[in-house]
């Protein structure tokens, strides 16, 4: 039997699909306060969680863009805090540069010290991180504990990120954990409150990556 639907898409084309998503977006956006450099991010932020809401409360530091860019350009690693967020990135463009995406998550090494110490594997993932990251792209989207412990370890002076992508959803410090990453001068983007998530990490971290690839 042949079923047939009243509703036709306006296009099959994906390139198609993305450009009249952008279009829409910038449309129902309307008047925002971000710059031309950081709009990008944001665009892409909406069109992954269809979210205007959370689009609006992104925090951007001043320097987060460039320096974004120039982490991607120097070939600098990125660090996922869970493999959500590692999968969804596109790699060829970070490797283009030399770059790569590493997790640390479910490292044997991390599980057996997170057991240990009676604590989470993300906060003892970020420990190994930053031996292997200075200078990187730090992409946090589902642990509010590994966000809160590379603060601690910013703080420390321990770790010296290039940039850090901070959005981790959730009730239980989700918030909080990105009011505390706002507070630093360091170069970072966020939102306010619990929403956020892997694919708008993932979004924000290719929307940088993007610009990086068009700067040549």
């Amino acid at each position: 039997m042949d079923f047939q639907t009243e509703f036709k898409p306006l296009t099959v084309q994906p390139q198609e699909i993305e450009e009249k998503s952008f279009e829409m977006i910038k449309e129902e956006l309307g008047e925002h306060p971000f710059t031309e450099e950081q709009f990008p991010v944001v665009q892409r932020v909406i069109h992954a969680s269809a979210d205007f809401e959370l689009g609006r409360s992104l925090i951007f530091h001043r320097d987060a863009i460039t320096a974004g860019i120039a982490a991607v350009r120097s070939g600098k690693l990125v660090v996922a805090d869970v493999q959500m967020v590692q999968v969804g990135i596109s790699k060829p463009r970070i490797e283009k540069f030399g770059g790569d995406v590493k997790v640390f998550i479910s490292d044997p090494d991390v599980m057996q010290e997170a057991k240990r110490l009676n604590t989470t594997r993300a906060i003892i993932s970020i420990r190994k991180a930053i031996k292997e990251a200075d200078g990187g792209i730090f992409a946090i989207g589902n642990a509010p504990t590994a966000l809160l412990e590379l603060i601690r370890l910013i703080k420390t002076g321990e770790a010296r990120p290039g940039l850090v992508i901070g959005m981790p959803v959730g009730f239980v410090s989700a918030a909080e954990s990105k009011e505390e990453l706002a507070k630093l001068d360091i170069p970072f983007i966020t939102n306010l409150g619990r929403k956020g998530g892997s694919p708008v990490t993932v979004a924000a971290l290719n929307a940088i990556s993007l610009m990086a690839e068009r700067q040549e």
